[in-house]
């Protein structure tokens, strides 16, 4: 992890910065797209700044995988300022920009959290309305999940903005929920799995509030979408963290709403394990490998002569927990 300093208190309502001396990041380890990107946004008078992930990867000395963009700029402003740039989602607006060789930059508008004002008439009418609220970088920061995905980097002077402590969770290697952990994971269940994926993928630990928050809100992971919860999955599978996050989402009590009637057994845990250990370069698995080591257990005990079931049985009691993934 790339060494860093930082204060960490400061007066109400004031960021942590940290400037350019005080930090590891060097552009050159910023793609140049995404380097133009930010200096167009900057040239033309708006804020503009690298976002999440990939700050926390640049700042723990790992390569992003991607970069994100944060501006006070609106999206149609940004797009006419890109003439490669697409608009993109209905329920969070958003700009594409992209490049030759298949490069895409995403541009976020910073957002806010809505207040009764914000509330319309007749919000079924309007059911997107909470997403598309324009803020401040800081009400920007409170809206994201976790303080180590909340970092901003200022093109403008190369620093670092924190407005959550996220630098000091960095520093002690938790994962640590931006507000009330059980208010959050209401909002929404996914994030507890993310939580588990955070911590797995970073070697970090949760921090206690965030540990009883998932001990408290399992349950809540059944009101989750599949599609999100099918997403979500796959995403541990690309992280190589799948065998270990299922693991403790068992030892959290949350494995049992996930997918009622499961329980993962030691016989699939080890293979999970064994597509997360493949080595170098090797592609991620396909879903429907990744669904036979889940469902492995399940369906060859039930071929046990001491429980006497026959195979359509067997396929029946397989199909049901596989239902789910398959409608979605």
């Amino acid at each position: 992890m790339n060494d860093f300093s930082f204060q960490t208190a400061c007066p109400e309502g004031d960021p942590v910065v940290l400037p350019r001396a005080e930090h590891g990041i060097s552009r050159s380890r910023i793609t140049e797209n995404s380097l133009k990107v930010l200096y167009r946004l900057h040239r033309h008078g708006y804020k503009a700044y690298l976002v999440g992930g990939g700050v926390r990867d640049l700042l723990l000395g790992r390569q992003p995988k991607d970069f994100d963009v944060g501006t006070d700029a609106t999206p149609e402003q940004v797009k006419k300022l890109f003439r490669n740039c697409f608009l993109v989602g209905r329920r969070f607006r958003l700009a594409h920009i992209r490049f030759a060789g298949g490069e895409l930059v995403e541009v976020a508008t910073f957002r806010r959290a809505p207040t009764p004002e914000d509330i319309p008439e007749d919000p079924a009418e309007h059911p997107f309305y909470a997403e598309n609220l324009f803020g401040t970088p800081r009400q920007d920061a409170f809206r994201r999940d976790f303080t180590i995905n909340a970092l901003f980097y200022n093109i403008a002077d190369f620093s670092i903005i924190d407005h959550v402590g996220g630098l000091e969770d960095l520093q002690l290697r938790r994962i640590r929920v931006i507000g009330d952990p059980q208010e959050r994971f209401r909002e929404d269940p996914v994030r507890m799995l993310r939580a588990l994926e955070f911590a797995a993928r970073l070697d970090f630990d949760l921090d206690p509030a965030a540990d009883a928050g998932i001990r408290q809100c399992a349950p809540l992971i059944a009101e989750a979408s599949p599609a999100r919860l099918r997403e979500e999955l796959m995403e541990l599978v690309r992280h190589r963290v799948a065998g270990q996050v299922l693991a403790e989402c068992q030892r959290y009590g949350m494995l049992e709403w996930l997918v009622p009637g499961f329980r993962l057994a030691p016989e699939a845990e080890a293979l999970l394990r064994a597509m997360d250990d493949r080595g170098g370069k090797a592609p991620a698995p396909p879903e429907a490998k990744v669904l036979a080591a889940l469902y492995y257990q399940e369906f060859f005990a039930g071929l046990d002569p001491e429980r006497d079931m026959n195979l359509a049985e067997v396929l029946g009691r397989a199909g049901k927990l596989l239902r789910g993934h398959c409608q979605h």
